[in-house]
């Protein structure tokens, strides 16, 4: 299980629309750094920090593969963020069929 401050890494990495897509680009894991970047309409200093901050937060990993950084997905750590909204999600369903159920309850004769 990650720590607290971990997840909020995690949640606060995705929260930012560009970083998500670079996640969902890095799955592949052939990009490097400087491609990345060319997919952005801001500088290669400012994708080096969305970058920096998904590191930080474990989501992705920096291969040197000669003289380029390839940057892929973390999957395993993207796993874990899913089975926290996962249990989130069974938690709040079963909180909307007690509900459902008292609701039921109330307008039955």
């Amino acid at each position: 299980m990650m720590r607290t401050e971990d997840v909020d890494r995690v949640f606060s990495a995705l929260a930012d629309v560009t970083r998500r897509d670079i996640v969902r680009r890095a799955i592949e894991g052939g990009e490097g750094v400087a491609e990345l970047a060319e997919h952005y309409p801001m500088s290669f200093a400012a994708v080096q920090k969305h970058i920096a901050i998904l590191e930080r937060a474990g989501l992705v990993i920096k291969d040197r593969r000669g003289r380029r950084k390839v940057v892929r997905t973390n999957v395993e750590r993207l796993g874990v963020a899913r089975s926290l909204l996962d249990e989130y999600q069974v938690l709040w369903r079963g909180r909307f069929d007690r509900m459902t159920n008292i609701l039921e309850r109330e307008t039955q004769p």
